[in-house]
């Protein structure tokens, strides 16, 4: 069996992956089943439908990815990968805050959910980054 060489990916990994159960999960029960009682054109449903799975595609994505990456033996191979996830997320919220600043600035308390998702996956990415190899490890 292998072993954990980076214990921050580990849990971003499996948060990840969890998330992206929760958020289809909660798609269908909310937001997803909710546009089916509106008069919204059959194409924006369609619209709305594959842009929230989008989310849960990468969230699912990015959650298996670390997980390979956690036992990675060559931690500088797949710095860059947590960086890049990293900056998804943030781009993620970034576009999130915007809109609803732009739209529907009274709910901002609606977003507090992804904001404290997001801040924590990405300063754990960002001590995973800073991991470093330990003395004696074949690289």
């Amino acid at each position: 069996m292998k072993k954990i060489k980076n214990y921050f990916y580990l849990i971003v990994g499996i948060l990840s992956v969890l998330f992206a159960f929760t958020h289809a999960m909660n798609g269908q029960l909310t937001l997803l089943s909710e546009i089916e009682q509106t008069s919204l054109a059959p194409g924006a449903k369609t619209i709305i439908r594959y842009v929230w799975h989008i989310i849960t595609a990468e969230n699912l994505i990015f959650g298996v990815t670390l997980i390979f990456m956690a036992f990675y033996r060559e931690r500088e191979k797949v710095r860059i990968v947590a960086w890049l996830i990293a900056v998804v997320l943030l781009t993620r919220w970034f576009v999130i805050l915007i809109f609803t600043l732009m739209h529907d600035s009274a709910s901002l308390q609606g977003i507090l959910t992804d904001t404290i998702a997001i801040i924590l996956l990405v300063v754990l990415l960002l001590l995973g980054v800073r991991v470093k190899e330990k003395a004696g490890e074949i690289v």
